[in-house]
């Protein structure tokens, strides 16, 4: 499984580039022979499942993937590179992790991703009871 995000998790990939970056990636990977098993690509990260070939190592697969659908996404989305400069898309960390007998739980926790992150962003942070002394929270407190 692997987790990256836009520099600076970056809210940019919906509409119109959130489906070219799934192109992009999806074209990358099938030139180096990856199997895509399941992706989700959320506001500020992507994630994906895949089948990587022995041959290939992951972090030669992810320098090889940022660097490449980076230039992908500048060329399309020429506006992109005045505004966010350096040709920097992704973040230079990302999240590896193997799988293993849990294949299917994860194929799961990818594709309920994205309804997870929209549940999370609609919980109000905002106490209406002070925690410390029970009583209600004022107005501009």
């Amino acid at each position: 499984m692997l987790v990256f995000a836009p520099k600076y998790r970056r809210q940019i990939i919906y509409g119109k580039i959130k489906a070219d970056v799934g192109k992009f990636l999806r074209e990358l990977s099938e030139r180096k022979e990856v199997i895509i098993v399941e992706t989700e690509c959320c506001l500020d990260h992507i994630h994906m499942l895949v089948e990587i070939p022995p041959h290939l190592s992951v972090s030669s697969f992810m320098e090889y993937l940022k660097s490449k659908s980076s230039l992908m996404t500048f060329a399309r989305h020429a506006n992109l590179k005045y505004k966010y400069g350096n040709r920097h898309f992704w973040c230079r960390e990302y999240y590896v992790d193997t799988v293993g007998k849990y294949k299917g739980a994860i194929k799961e926790y990818i594709r309920n991703q994205l309804e997870e992150d929209i549940a999370n962003d609609q919980i109000s942070l905002k106490e209406f009871t002070d925690p410390f002394t029970g009583e209600p929270v004022k107005q501009g407190k």
